[in-house]
């Protein structure tokens, strides 16, 4: 095929459902999208479109072809992110990815990282999906877990992120505190919605307390950290939280087992980036004076 124009085209019909939609999607004019539908599939002689008075729907030959562009729209998405980072200052978007539960913590780092540099605009991404570095869908991001091994990664460790299990001044206003481990049985928590989450904390609650003592159930870490400030039952937290005044009692000593490590990791094309490398290098001495705080 020698019409990336034509295919790209395309491509955004496909996507938007409509020549008009396609049009201001390309910055082009309606006329030109049809055009280059006409042309596309009189050198395929295929259709790639149902006509309907909605729009545009792609048939089973369009679908094909809407597979392939999207994979070459995936490597132009990529290669852009690549050419954005090499060689610039430090300015443009400054994308990082992290656990939600670090948000505490990373926050107040890029708005400092921002301030230093007013040229940069925080992009800071968290939730369920993992964002693809290779894809340029993030400069930094922080993992848990086993290291990664991605081949085009560079990995660094970053900092053990501890938890504590404990109770607000709510909750043992009502209940008390359990005396030992024998004595959760006669009180109430606050757990993982996911009965299959593998955050070491959640895995040992599974294992140590009884599921009908496990009233408040949340898919989130911020969310059950709420519920325990809140009084719901005794949780766990990020153990730096101890730190602060939120009225908090720690329920029984920190178990080794409770602690997951925590990755810095980019991508070998832009780690060397001014950007990256500027951002690197104010997380480390940021999160090494709070550590030494």
């Amino acid at each position: 095929m020698d019409n990336w124009d034509e295919i790209r085209t395309a491509y955004q019909v496909a996507r938007k459902g409509t020549v008009s939609g396609a049009a201001d999607s390309l910055g082009v004019h309606h006329a030109t999208v049809i055009r280059h539908i006409d042309a596309l599939e009189q050198r395929l002689g295929v259709k790639l479109f149902q006509r309907h008075a909605r729009g545009y729907t792609a048939t089973e030959a369009g679908q094909d072809l809407l597979q392939v562009a999207q994979a070459t729209d995936d490597q132009f998405t990529q290669l852009a992110g690549r050419i954005k980072g090499q060689g610039e200052g430090v300015s443009g978007d400054l994308v990082v990815t992290s656990l939600e539960m670090m948000s505490d913590i990373l926050t107040p780092i890029l708005i400092g990282f921002q301030t230093s540099h007013p040229e940069v605009r925080v992009r800071f991404r968290t939730g369920d999906r993992v964002f693809r570095l290779e894809y340029g869908e993030a400069h930094v991001a922080i993992r848990a877990g086993r290291m990664p091994d991605e081949p085009d990664n560079v990995v660094q460790p970053f900092v053990t992120q501890g938890m504590a299990l404990v109770a607000s001044e709510s909750y043992v206003a009502q209940h008390g505190l359990p005396e030992d481990i024998a004595a959760f049985k006669d009180h109430y928590f606050v757990g993982h919605d996911d009965e299959k989450s593998r955050a070491p904390f959640a895995k040992w609650m599974r294992e140590n307390i009884p599921t009908n003592r496990i009233v408040y159930l949340a898919s989130e870490n911020r969310h059950m950290r709420d519920a325990v400030l809140a009084g719901a039952g005794i949780g766990f937290v990020q153990r730096h939280l101890l730190d602060r005044d939120l009225g908090l009692t720690e329920i029984i000593a920190p178990h080794e087992e409770w602690e997951t490590s925590l990755w810095l990791v980019t991508h070998v094309d832009l780690h060397r980036t001014a950007k990256v490398q500027a951002f690197l290098t104010y997380l480390k001495n940021e999160i090494e004076g709070l550590s030494n705080a």
